[in-house]
């Protein structure tokens, strides 16, 4: 059918003549947005005709993939290929040529460069100018509008409140990308105050938009206010406390003025209102005038930002004001027959005041009157008046008048004025003199007195002295009376009591009495001769007792103790009482320090005593105390004390520190300290200071010493006895380790397992510091990483890892995929025979071919080991297989001291792959069903796989090739809800297909119900509507089916007629199926070492892809596959062999045909376009390319460089067929 075509083409190009324009294309311009057409009309077109964008060729498609808003319009027929460009961009502004490359019988030709020029409108313009910060009013500015990124160039013109501003400059830069032009204009504006508020505005105009583009910024231009008024002050003379209301006001100004009231240079108020409508701004004062505000000036002042100076306007007050105080200065009381001499004094007033004086209703006279300035502005006025009193003035009111004619105001001090005499009586209210009573018993002493103005002052004496704790006088109706109380003491003992009335007369009169009182020893003193106390002396103290009434008696006590000592006769004392002595001896001991010898004289007949005590200071040598420690525990890197619980007399102790018979000195370690106590302090504590420690102490008296255990406890720490614990399988594993650690303690130990999965852990058991973990009968399970934890109690805790490694005899790996490895035998290829076996100790292989052991000294046979852990694989590489010497059976021998194993390998020759195993359903949708199996052998070459699927109502089965090929998981899709469909899988490689898997096994599914949730798509739609029609689908099926079998044979036909016309011209003469030979030799010999070692299961991708709908086939048993029923019946089903995705060159998967041919890739020189592939290549390609040049451009890259890389030779692995030198020698001919 190739061979046809062919022949029809060369018949064709024979009646054409030179290509030629018709219709070339010219210069456009277009707005950005705009469609543009450029006409190209070719007349006898032969060649490719195709666009030239600024020398970068589009293509030869009319839809030109790759350039979205590009496309070829007309009608091909007449040969239009007009280049239409929608939504025209900047990027679009370039010279474009139509080109018509060049065909058998015409040559290339090239039109005239036609330029698309794109008009783009200005961006929206802006201001280079602060209006942030306002004008003002005066100054020039310089303002500057930009419209950016314009073609053409852009014009500007600037407005001021709708008057277009004359005088512009206008310059142009380059734009935010290539061939854009800003436009800068500037003018300069002086401010004025009229401008505040008013806009400035900014057109940018050029033929792109249809109206200009404007920007507009408020103007904001300061000036000055107007000077302030004062509203509310009528005239200048004003009365103290009257409340002034005033209001300063200024209008105009941006912004408006700001107020403030000063009075003498001193702000009163910083507050003001603005009134933005009236354009002013006010500030009230409330003022309440006082005599301080006299000639007191007020001032207004207003400022904005922009005044050169403050404005002001200022008011001088006088005010009116009365004396603050009218008083009288003098002695308002005279004893009668004396003169009474007073003054009477105005403070400040304005004006000054006048004077009288009066007594009861009587005027007096005044002697002189004196006026001098005053406070404030004022005056004040002194009035003296002297008068000769009588008793019975005695009482009367004197008033002082003061009168302001300015205010019309008197103010008036009035005050009564005493006139005295002398007091009558005395007497007292008393105990009888005679009756004793006992100390610090309570008695009252009154005394009365009557007559006298005013009435008598008593006074309180004893002995001649005034007592102060007598009580206040008190007032009765002929007199008064004062009482004193007294708890009685020694010292009141026939002590003599006077009280004393007296008054502003001058005339003293008064009454007396005598109190006996017993009272106990009024001081107790104890003395003793030696200056120096010292253990074990005899200490002699003597106790006297002071006066007492009657006689005390003296006892001696030592804390509990009690003692009588040696008593002496009385003797006369004061008071009237009598003293008494005693005397104590005691040997001294260090217990005596610091305590007390009391010494009590108690007096039975008041049953009280006294008492004092003499406090012992007993010098001694250094005591340790009874509760001093013996033992200290503290943690390691913490701060150690030992403390010291030492006393001694004197204090001054000098102690040493001894550890492990060294001196503990603060300059050989900066931890030790020392506080005051002498007590003893580590810092950051080890386990070294541990141990005892001895102090010496020292002072005046003598030396002592004591010693002190020093516990350190610290954090575990943590090592394996031994690492690793090799154990045979079933054996017993002990594995130990040992902590430093203190304190030890029980149960400290853990033991985890760090490997994969839980095994039954052993015994854990502790001895002292060490964990031991024992595990009976062992198994391969066991085996890995164990962690032993200690932990004290003390964080943190350690751990430490041993290994167990459990030794068993070698397992060697014995599945389908590794009893078999496949190799041609014709002399040309290596295979490697690949034996796997796990176990411990070290494995070691021979091996045996065909039951002789074999010669690795033979340079055809390679031998290398390779040991990963507990795996050990060896792999034998046999060179220029041999059918005749090397299809044969390899025995594979692994062994250690355990044990052994043995494994028979046999190399084949390459043949079709062995079925799937172990067939199952992974999920099921309503419309997906997911499979999954496990592969075969693959017969030494690339395998893929193969889904069969029906359902009961289909007469023939479907057939989906699993994408990626050699996945093993794979999703049917497009299935129809409750269904039941029949799966079979088998795998294929160049040599063939395999049986289906499970021995021809059927895995039968029904898929599940669509959920009311789900909405149907429209290809299920489809399917449902097709689904209906099964009688139609099959007639139609059955037309076409016959129409592919008719033109299948006829292509057969035509390509071996053209085989044998070429043969005879040499070369390899290669035809459609030599071709897919070549590529499956390829495919094939990309595998650099056919081996038994592969994976059983791979993971894929879930996204499956579908076999290609195309026009022919390329399998030898079987050209055509069932159509499949939900799918349009004209297309037909083809293995993914004949099946290329289309993919971008990837940057390691690019190959070069030869020297001269090159991948399809994109022209940057105005050269005309060249074919793919050249004619000067050896061999033509393949009749059915389905990768057309713009698809290979069209493949996304892989997200991993490597993965993409493996992914595309997987692809050209499958389409590639393979070359006859391929296959195995018995299996070489040629296929008709």
């Amino acid at each position: 059918m190739s061979v046809l075509r062919r022949e029809k083409t060369k018949q064709r190009r024979g009646t054409h003549a030179q290509q030629a324009f018709r219709t070339e294309p010219r210069n456009l311009t277009v707005g950005m947005g705009a469609t543009a057409v450029l006409r190209c009309e070719v007349l006898r077109a032969s060649g490719t005709v195709q666009w030239v964008k600024d020398g970068l060729l589009l293509g030869p498609e009319r839809s030109l993939p790759g350039f979205e808003r590009y496309s070829m319009i007309g009608n091909p027929k007449r040969g239009q290929y007009h280049l239409q460009i929608a939504k025209a961009q900047l990027e679009d502004d370039a010279p474009y040529e139509c080109q018509a490359g060049r065909s058998e019988d015409s040559g290339a030709i090239i039109s005239s460069t036609a330029w698309v020029s794109v008009q783009i409108p200005p961006s929206k313009p802006y201001f280079e100018v602060d209006m942030a910060t306002p004008w003002v009013a005066g100054k020039k500015y310089t303002v500057t509008c930009v419209a950016p990124d314009a073609k053409p160039v852009a014009e500007i013109t600037l407005f001021k409140d709708g008057v277009e501003l004359t005088g512009a400059e206008s310059f142009t830069t380059s734009g935010s990308k290539d061939k854009l032009l800003n436009t800068r204009a500037e003018v300069t504006v002086t401010a004025l105050s009229s401008d505040n508020g008013r806009q400035l505005a900014c057109h940018a105009n050029n033929p792109a938009p249809f109206r200009p583009v404007e920007t507009t910024v408020t103007m904001s231009v300061y000036f000055p206010p107007q000077p302030p008024v004062i509203v509310g002050l009528e005239r200048e003379e004003v009365r103290a406390g009257r409340v002034l209301v005033l209001e300063c006001v200024s209008h105009g100004g941006n912004p408006l003025a700001t107020l403030h009231w000063t009075k003498n240079g001193e702000i009163l108020s910083m507050i003001w209102e603005e009134d933005i409508v009236a354009q002013k701004s006010s500030s009230a004062l409330r003022l309440k005038i006082t005599p301080e505000d006299n000639q007191a000036v007020l001032c207004c002042e207003c400022v904005n930002l922009v005044t050169r100076s403050p404005l002001s306007v200022s008011r001088k007050i006088t005010v009116l004001f009365e004396p603050a105080e009218v008083k009288l200065v003098g002695e308002l009381a005279a004893v009668e027959g004396e003169d009474l001499i007073l003054s009477c004094y105005a403070t400040s007033s304005n004006p000054p005041v006048q004077i009288r004086w009066w007594l009861g209703y009587k005027e007096l006279n005044a002697s002189a009157v004196t006026v001098e300035e005053g406070d404030n502005g004022g005056m004040t006025t002194m009035s003296n008046m002297t008068h000769r009193v009588s008793r019975e003035e005695d009482g009367l009111e004197l008033t002082c008048e003061a009168f302001n004619k300015g205010t019309h105001f008197s103010k008036t001090q009035v005050e009564k004025i005493s006139i005295y005499y002398p007091p009558q009586k005395i007497w007292l209210d008393a105990p009888p003199q005679d009756d004793p009573l006992p100390s610090g018993t309570m008695v009252r002493l009154i005394c009365f007195s009557t007559g006298g103005n005013p009435t008598g002052t008593l006074t309180w004496l004893k002995n001649g002295r005034v007592v102060p704790t007598a009580l206040k006088q008190t007032s009765f109706d002929r007199g008064v009376a004062r009482e004193l109380v007294l708890v009685l003491t020694a010292s009141d003992n026939l002590a003599t009591y006077h009280c004393d009335a007296k008054n502003e007369a001058k005339k003293t009169i008064s009454a007396h009495t005598k109190l006996t009182v017993h009272f106990p020893a009024v001081s107790v003193t104890i003395t003793t001769k030696q200056k120096e106390l010292r253990r074990g002396q005899t200490l002699t103290l003597e106790c006297e007792s002071g006066s007492s009434n009657p006689k005390a008696s003296i006892s001696w006590s030592l804390g509990m103790l009690r003692f009588q000592g040696a008593e002496q006769p009385p003797e006369t004392a004061q008071f009237g009482g009598v003293s008494v002595r005693s005397s104590l001896s005691l040997n001294l001991t260090s217990q005596h320090h610091n305590q007390r010898v009391i010494c009590q004289a108690f007096s039975p007949a008041l049953a009280e005593g006294a008492n004092t005590f003499f406090k012992l200071n007993v010098f001694y040598p250094p005591e340790f105390s009874p509760e001093q420690p013996s033992e200290v525990q503290v943690l390691e890197d913490e701060m150690a004390t030992i403390p010291l619980l030492v006393s001694a007399n004197p204090e001054e102790v000098s102690c040493i520190w001894l550890h492990r018979r060294e001196k503990v000195v603060k300059e050989g370690d900066l931890r030790y300290h020392w506080p005051d106590d002498n007590s003893l302090e580590i810092r950051n504590v080890t386990r070294k200071d541990a141990g005892v420690y001895t102090v010496k102490c020292t002072n005046d008296e003598g030396v002592d010493q004591t010693s002190i255990m020093l516990d350190v406890q610290y954090a575990p720490s943590v090592k394996a006895e031994k690492d690793p614990v090799v154990v045979e399988l079933g054996g017993t594993a002990d594995l130990i380790c040992v902590a430093d650690a203190n304190p030890v303690t029980d149960g400290m130990f853990s033991w985890s397992f760090l490997g994969e999965g839980e095994v039954e852990m052993g015994e854990v058991t502790q001895e002292d510091e060490s964990g031991l973990l024992t595990i009976h009968d062992v198994t391969r399970a066991h085996a890995g990483l164990y962690q032993c934890t200690a932990d004290n109690g003390i964080a943190p805790a350690a751990a430490v890892g041993v290994q167990l490694v459990v030794q068993f005899k070698p397992e060697l790996r014995k599945g389908a995929q590794w009893r078999k490895v496949a190799s041609r035998g014709d002399g040309t290829t290596t295979a490697e025979v690949v034996c796997q076996a796990e176990g411990i100790p070290r494995v070691d292989f021979s091996w045996e071919k065909n039951g002789v052991r074999m010669d690795f000294a033979n340079p055809r046979y390679e031998e290398r080991t390779v040991r990963e852990g507990s795996f050990h694989t060896s792999t034998v590489r046999v060179v220029n297989v041999s059918a005749a010497l090397d299809y044969a059976v390899f025995s594979c021998t692994a062994r250690n001291s355990l044990g052994e194993d043995k494994l028979d390998i046999q190399l084949v020759s390459t043949n079709h792959p062995d079925p799937p195993t172990s067939f199952r359903q992974v999920d099921a949708t309503h419309d997906s069903v997911t499979l999954e199996w496990i592969p075969g052998f693959n017969g030494g070459l690339r395998q893929r796989f193969r889904i069969r699927y029906r359902w009961d109502q289909l007469a023939s089965f479907l057939y989906m090739d699993v994408f990626p090929p050699r996945a093993t998981t794979f999703t049917v899709t497009g299935l129809q809800p409750t269904t039941t469909y029949n799966f079979s899988v088998n795998a294929l490689n160049a040599m063939g297909e395999s049986d289906y898997a499970d021995n021809n096994a059927v895995l039968t599914i029904t898929t599940k119900e669509r959920s009311a949730l789900e909405v149907p798509t429209d290809d299920d739609s489809d399917s449902q509507i097709t689904s209906g029609l099964p009688a139609y689908l099959t007639v139609v099926f059955t037309v076409v089916f016959g129409v592919v079998l008719l033109l299948n044979s006829l292509g057969c036909y035509l390509g071996v007629r053209w085989k044998k016309r070429r043969g005879p011209t040499g070369g390899r003469g290669g035809s459609v199926l030599d071709g897919k030979k070549n590529k499956e030799e390829r495919s094939s010999q990309s595998t650099a070492s056919n081996s038994n070692k592969y994976e059983s299961r791979e993971k894929i991708n879930a996204a499956a892809q579908r076999t290609l709908l195309i026009d022919s086939g390329s399998e030898t048993d079987s050209n055509v596959y069932e159509s499949y029923g939900a799918e349009r019946s004209h297309h037909y089903y083809y293995p993914a062999g004949d099946y290329m995705p289309p993919l971008r060159p990837h940057p390691e998967e690019i190959r070069r045909l030869d020297s001269q041919s090159h991948l399809y890739e994109d022209v940057r020189h105005s050269g005309l376009y060249q074919d793919i592939l050249a004619s000067s290549l050896t061999s033509r390609p393949p009749l059915f390319d389905h990768r057309l040049p713009h698809q290979w451009n069209e493949w996304r890259s892989p997200t991993h460089p490597q993965q993409g890389a493996e992914r595309a030779r997987e692809f050209m692995d499958v389409q590639q067929p393979q070359r006859d030198s391929d296959l195995p020698f018995e299996l070489r001919g040629e296929l008709v």
